[in-house]
C-alpha cells in the first residue's frame, strides 16, 4: 500500500496521492480503533472446527474484526475508482476490493462481519475525503480547510495514541495490539504534518520525467523508505513511543522529505528529461 502511494504521490499525480493517503491513514486509524474496543478474537479462536490457511496465519495478525486488509484495498481502490467517476474503471476498482475481502474469509482469517464492516467504516471516509478535497479544490481560500483537515488528522491521531495507551495501563488489550494502534496513529500525524509543510513551503513537481527518469526517482526514494523503516526499528527498538517515532518520521520521509530532495535535486526538468 505504501509502495503505490509513494509512486502515485511521487511520480504520477499528487493530489490523488493526498486523497488515497487521508483516506487510508484516517480508515486505518479507525479500524485499529474498533479492533482493540471490541476485542474479536479469529475465527479459529472463536470456533475450533475452523481450519485457517496455514500459510495466511502470518498477515493474520491482531484482532479479527474488523478486516485490516479489506480497510486498506478500500481506501486505495475505492479512491481510485471514484476519483475520474468512469464507470467501467469504478466497476473494476470494487471488483478488486471484493476480491480482497473474499479472499479474507476463503482463507479462514476473517468472518464475513468483520470485512462487511470494514468495507462500509472504510467506503465511508473514502466518500468524506473526496467530497472534502472537491470542495477545497473549487473554493477561493484553501487554507482554511487544508488547516482544519491538518487538525482533524492530528487530533484523531493523538486520541487513539492515548486510548491505545489506557487500556494498556488498564490491561485491557496486550502490547502488540497497543503497538499497531501506535503506528498508525504516527503515520497519521506524519502524514497531515508532512501535507502541511509540503503544500506550502516545498510545493515539488511530480512529473516531467522520462520513464527511466520516473523508475530511478522511485526507487531512490522507495529504497531510502525501506532503509528508514528497518533501520531506525533496529535502532530504536519497539517500545510504544518507538512505534510512533518510527512510522511518523517513515511517512514525513515521503511527504517530505524525498519531495524536498526532488525539488533540490532539479528533477523537474533536468534529470530523466526526455
Amino acid at each position: 500500500m505504501i509502495a503505490v502511494l509513494c509512486l502515485l504521490y511521487w511520480c504520477v499525480d499528487k493530489r490523488l496521492g493526498y486523497r488515497i493517503g487521508f483516506s487510508y491513514f484516517l480508515s486505518g486509524l479507525c479500524v485499529q480503533t474498533l479492533k482493540i474496543t471490541f476485542k474479536i478474537p479469529r475465527p479459529w479462536v472463536l470456533d475450533a472446527t475452523l481450519k485457517p490457511v496455514s500459510t495466511a496465519l502470518e498477515t493474520a495478525t491482531g484482532y479479527s474484526f474488523p478486516s485490516g486488509h479489506t480497510q486498506s484495498a478500500t481506501a486505495l481502490f475505492g479512491t481510485l475508482g471514484l476519483n475520474k467517476r468512469q464507470p467501467v474503471k469504478t466497476i473494476c476498482c470494487f471488483i478488486l476490493i471484493g476480491f480482497v475481502a473474499f479472499s479474507r474469509m476463503y482463507l479462514g482469517v476473517h468472518t464475513p462481519k468483520d470485512v462487511l464492516v470494514s468495507f462500509f467504516v472504510s467506503g465511508s471516509l473514502v466518500i468524506v475525503a473526496g467530497y472534502i478535497f472537491r470542495i477545497r479544490e473549487q473554493e477561493k481560500n484553501k487554507k482554511e480547510t487544508k488547516t482544519g483537515i491538518f487538525w482533524v488528522m492530528f487530533i484523531i491521531s493523538a486520541a487513539v495514541i492515548l486510548y491505545a495507551v489506557i487500556l494498556l495501563y488498564r490491561k485491557d488489550i496486550l502490547q502488540e495490539y497497543a503497538s499497531d494502534c501506535c503506528k498508525a496513529a504516527g503515520a497519521g500525524l506524519g502524514f497531515c504534518l508532512g501535507w502541511w509543510i509540503e503544500e506550502r513551503y516545498i510545493q515539488f513537481e511530480e512529473k516531467g520525467l522520462n520513464i527511466l527518469g520516473q523508475i530511478i526517482k522511485y526507487s531512490i526514494g522507495i529504497g531510502i523508505a525501506v532503509l528508514l523503516k528497518v533501520g531506525l526499528k533496529a535502532v530504536m527498538g519497539t517500545t510504544l513511543i518507538a512505534d510512533v517515532i518510527r512510522y511518523f518520521l517513515l511517512v514525513l520521509w515521503v511527504t517530505v522529505g524525498f519531495p524536498y530532495c526532488i525539488k533540490k535535486a532539479g528533477y523537474k526538468r533536468k534529470i530523466g528529461r526526455g
